[in-house]
């Protein structure tokens, strides 16, 4: 299935792919801190005989914000991890079309009421300032981390809506369309041009 910004208009899919690649940029900033990090713990503890102050703690926020934009990341472009067994055994494009469609208006009740939790738990922080919960060495504020939940689900939620929609746009026969690589190197600007070819 194709991903999302080759199918959108260019008004929505050139922000979208915006807010997509600052996920990305997050996800590896993440990944080289948390490598750096515990390089460092390394030659502090064996190379210093000491350790490096609260590491655990700053690193438990960009994990969270690692994890949280990775797996909206994966939502965008229809890649979690699943045991889906009937996708292999359903040939019909209808009935894949039907069975996408249950699936997406599951997912998006799902999603929904773990946004709507997801901002309660925000909200309940938010109500406890200034004496909000902190980390105990560096008093970094759970929000950060809990911010970094609501904000996954919130875009999980969205790019589920717009698969949703497209689903609804396309028809039956958009489940077995081209291959999800191709649609990958497909930028918005360029489908009209690649339309008056396949006229031509």
């Amino acid at each position: 299935m194709s991903i999302l910004t080759s199918e959108l208009p260019r008004p929505v899919a050139k922000p979208l792919n915006g807010v997509i690649k600052l996920m990305n940029f997050m996800i590896t900033a993440g990944g080289v801190i948390m490598a750096l990090t515990f390089f460092m713990v390394v030659i502090v503890r064996y190379g210093f005989g000491g350790n490096l102050f609260a590491y655990e703690e700053w690193l438990m926020t960009i994990s969270f914000w690692m994890f949280f934009m990775a797996a909206a990341v994966a939502s965008a472009r229809k890649e979690h991890v699943n045991a889906d067994v009937l996708g292999f055994l359903i040939k019909n494009p209808r009935i894949i079309w039907w069975r996408e469609v249950a699936v997406e208006i599951i997912e998006i009740g799902v999603l929904s009421a773990v946004t709507y939790w997801g901002w309660l738990m925000l909200e309940e922080e938010l109500a406890s300032y200034p004496m909000w919960q902190t980390t105990v060495a560096l008093k970094i504020p759970f929000f950060a981390p809990r911010l970094a939940i609501f904000l996954g689900f919130l875009f999980m939620t969205m790019f589920a809506v717009l698969h949703f929609y497209l689903l609804l746009r396309n028809g039956p026969k958009w489940p077995e369309r081209e291959p999800r690589e191709i649609a990958e190197n497909v930028h918005p600007e360029e489908e009209p041009i690649k339309a008056q070819g396949t006229a031509q």
